[in-house]
């Protein structure tokens, strides 16, 4: 099996990266690693049908799925599910600091259980042979981020985890929203340096709020790879320069208009599926961001893709209110 190269990734992020988002995110960079919604292992094992929270494109690999859960047994019956449905990767939460899931064990409160975690991992990659990888914060609450996030990552290391994505903040259980835990603690990158220099054999990532390219660049000086968040949803044509900046590679997209068109037999396949055209073109709304007739698509799309029976007309009426560049955009 040919390793994942995760120099760049997506990050799951809740109601955003899903299977909708990730297809048009291919129609920007083919190598970027793209991650599901966080899907927890109740919905896996008892939600129904399976294919709500396991579907996927075949285009959108390299795909990894991001797991919410702590007991184990559950956690392995779920990893090997995602194997046999052609998942490349599972990454187990241990970063989402939301009250429902601090209350059901899952997410960043288990890292104040590293043990748990190490205990998850064993029995995760004892029952799949992909990679099954964690993502962190640097700390819950009153950590210390030194000594806590060294004991954390070596207790999980050692259960046989190789790769960790660490979003570069702490996460306060206690007195912060979620919205407020992506913003209010302060980042430190230095903290996520220390720790890859600290254990040069362990793949160590970095996330938070990593906003261009350049900063990937300067990030990868230090770390292994770069996980983007809410800029690579709000500002999508960023993953139009990933594989040519970090790659080496042309990326699929010539233009914004290029990417949008490549998207329709897609778009055309789900309504046929069944699927409304606003749950589609509501993750395109930000391709046309500081462009000349930006704000009318957004517009367009946001007053007639949700009506009844809205078609992939809808789409190419909005797209007809963005004048197109003649020669090919640099992202």
């Amino acid at each position: 099996m040919q390793p994942l190269d995760r120099t760049f990734s997506v990050a799951p992020m809740m109601d955003w990266t899903t299977r909708d988002y990730r297809a048009f995110a291919r129609t920007l960079s083919r190598r970027a690693l793209l991650y599901t919604e966080m899907v927890t292992t109740g919905a896996i094992l008892h939600g129904s049908p399976r294919s709500r929270f396991l579907g996927f494109d075949e285009v959108e690999h390299p795909l990894a799925l991001q797991l919410g859960g702590s007991d184990a047994g559950e956690l392995a019956e779920c990893a090997a599910i995602a194997e046999a449905w052609g998942y490349d990767e599972v990454n187990l939460n241990v970063g989402c600091p939301s009250d429902r899931v601090q209350n059901n064990l899952i997410g960043a409160c288990l890292m104040g259980h590293p043990e748990k975690v190490a205990a998850a991992v064993r029995a995760m990659q004892a029952a799949v042979s992909i990679p099954v990888t964690v993502k962190c914060r640097i700390g819950i609450d009153d950590q210390d981020e030194d000594e806590d996030l060294s004991r954390f990552i070596a207790t999980v290391a050692d259960a046989g985890c190789d790769t960790f994505i660490v979003h570069a903040r702490k996460a306060w259980l206690e007195g912060l929203s979620p919205k407020e835990n992506r913003d209010v603690p302060p980042l430190n990158y230095p903290r996520v340096h220390r720790l890859k220099a600290s254990r040069p054999e362990l793949h160590i990532g970095i996330n938070g709020g990593i906003k261009t390219l350049d900063e990937c660049r300067e990030q990868l000086a230090h770390v292994d790879s770069v996980m983007i968040g809410r800029e690579a949803y709000q500002n999508p044509w960023l993953l139009a320069g990933v594989d040519a900046a970090l790659y080496g590679e042309p990326g699929p997209a010539e233009s914004r208009h290029a990417a949008a068109r490549a998207l329709r037999p897609y778009i055309a396949r789900r309504l046929d599926e069944g699927a409304k055209l606003n749950h589609i073109t509501r993750h395109l709304l930000g391709l046309f961001q500081g462009q000349p007739g930006g704000r009318k698509f957004r517009r367009h799309l946001s007053e007639n893709a949700h009506q009844e029976g809205a078609s992939l007309q809808v789409f190419d009426d909005a797209l007809g209110l963005v004048a197109e560049r003649e020669t090919a955009e640099v992202a």
